[in-house]
């Protein structure tokens, strides 16, 4: 590779990747760390113990997308939200119980908020939910397999 290439591979962002310097402790490599489902994998590359800075990036890379295979998360640099905080237990769906309907969210291509809400009044709690959640689940794919 040459060594443009090499430089440029350095300072691009690389996703759950970090850059440690820390002269203090003579601590210099990257540092993986990917979460998924409530569960954190992690681990630090030295550059000495790599063969380099190249090298050691070279390791983090390839060890990332070897956890993310192994755990099931899928392989992509595009942010993805896989826990939810709303007692639905859905990303991006929650009951609005003041306003009869669930609001659905999600965050477009653009990265941009995306927003709409389906009426528990004119479809029934039940048939709310679903509709709710394929809205959210059609939304977060178009997202993710959109090439720019």
């Amino acid at each position: 590779m040459k060594e443009f290439e090499k430089q440029k591979m350095l300072l691009e962002k690389h996703k759950d990747i970090a850059r440690i310097d820390q002269e203090s402790k003579r601590t210099h490599g990257w540092y993986v760390r990917v979460r998924f489902i409530g569960k954190t994998h992690s681990k630090f590359f030295s550059d000495k113990k790599c063969g380099g800075r190249y090298s050691s990036l070279l390791s983090a890379i390839s060890w990332r997308d070897k956890i993310e295979k192994k755990i099931g998360k899928i392989r992509t640099n595009k942010h993805m939200v896989t826990v939810s905080n709303s007692s639905t237990g859905v990303v991006g769906v929650r009951l609005n119980e003041k306003l009869s309907r669930y609001e659905v969210s999600w965050v477009t291509h653009q990265g941009k908020q995306g927003k709409t809400s389906v009426s528990i009044k004119k479809h029934g709690k039940k048939s709310a939910f679903a509709k709710a959640c394929a809205i959210r689940q059609q939304k977060e794919q178009s997202r993710l397999e959109y090439s720019a």
